[in-house]
Order: structure tokens, then C-alpha cells, then sequence
């Protein structure tokens, strides 16, 4: 893949993709992955994604 083409699908997004995690609360981090929390759809880091899938991190 070109280096052009990186990130362009997070370049539409508020401040890049970037905010605060809901779940472990680290500022300045890309927001990618959709999960449900409490009825609602909510973005997350990889760090906690991947920790919800694996069953460390729990999510009510």
C-alpha cells in the first residue's frame, strides 16, 4: 500500500479518529472499533477491543 493512501479512512472522522476511551480512559487515542456498552454503540482503542475479545476486560 502507497504511504498516501494510509489513514484515509479516518481523515473524515472529528479530530482524525482521535478521542478518550470510554473504557480505560487513555486521551489521544484513535477510536476504531465500534462495541455495545449499556444498549449503546460506542468507540474504542485496540488495546480495549482487543481485551474484550479475549475476556480480560469485561463490558456492561
Amino acid at each position: 500500500m502507497a504511504k498516501s493512501h494510509r489513514g484515509t479512512g479516518i481523515r473524515d472522522q472529528v479530530k482524525q479518529g482521535r478521542g478518550t476511551c470510554p473504557l480505560c480512559r487513555r486521551t489521544g487515542i484513535k477510536l476504531m472499533y465500534e462495541r455495545e456498552m449499556n444498549s449503546k454503540k460506542t468507540k474504542v482503542c485496540k488495546q480495549c477491543e482487543s481485551a474484550v475479545k479475549k475476556g480480560t476486560l469485561k463490558v456492561s
